[in-house]
């Protein structure tokens, strides 16, 4: 039988308020508290304590909130600007090189569309993929199972319901491509 976080990591149904997964979450509360604390000058260096792996030359302007932290995997030189929030209960992965602007939001979480079983309070997760050198205006939203592919563009709060493809700039609720004007090949 598994534990309610084994079924959240395996993206299965779960129950959030399980006592394991509640402690989790405390945990992860208390290290936000410390990596948001105004001064603090070991950003850095909680990075690399609490997230599932941080490359070199990350920032992650405060305030910055998450779920748990241990199923976030940022690559080399990734920005997150002020005010970004992931919903980490499935893995988020973001390629090096990947800028993150204020205000955007990565949810992995979902729930059943079925209201009887959604009434449980049982929820899911779908994983997010950013690859790398994407570019993340302000306010998106980037919702649950998108993969994101190298050098794309999300507009300024564009809702990203989706996969993007690699190369591709995407605007608009729902977000839809736009074709490049004037850009040359």
């Amino acid at each position: 039988m598994k534990t309610q976080k084994q079924r959240m990591l395996a993206g299965e149904l779960y129950t959030a308020d399980d006592p394991e997964l509640q402690a989790d979450q405390a945990a992860n509360q208390a290290w936000m508290d410390r990596y948001n604390a105004p001064g603090q000058d070991q950003r850095p260096a909680l990075l690399a304590e609490h997230l599932g792996a941080v490359g070199e030359r990350v920032t992650i302007r405060a305030p910055f909130h998450c779920d748990y932290g241990y199923n976030i995997k940022i690559g080399d030189g990734v920005f997150l600007n002020f005010g970004c929030v992931i919903l980490d209960v499935a893995e988020v992965t973001i390629g090096e090189a990947t800028a993150i602007g204020p205000g955007v939001q990565i949810l992995t979480a979902d729930h059943p569309r079925d209201p009887v079983l959604r009434r449980t309070g049982q929820e899911t997760g779908r994983p997010i993929h950013i690859g790398a050198n994407v570019w993340i205006g302000g306010g998106a939203l980037i919702l649950p199972g998108v993969t994101i592919g190298d050098d794309a563009v999300i507009g300024a709060g564009a809702v990203v319901t989706r996969d993007v493809a690699p190369g591709v700039t995407v605007v608009g609720n729902p977000a839809r491509p736009v074709r490049a004007r004037g850009l040359g090949s």
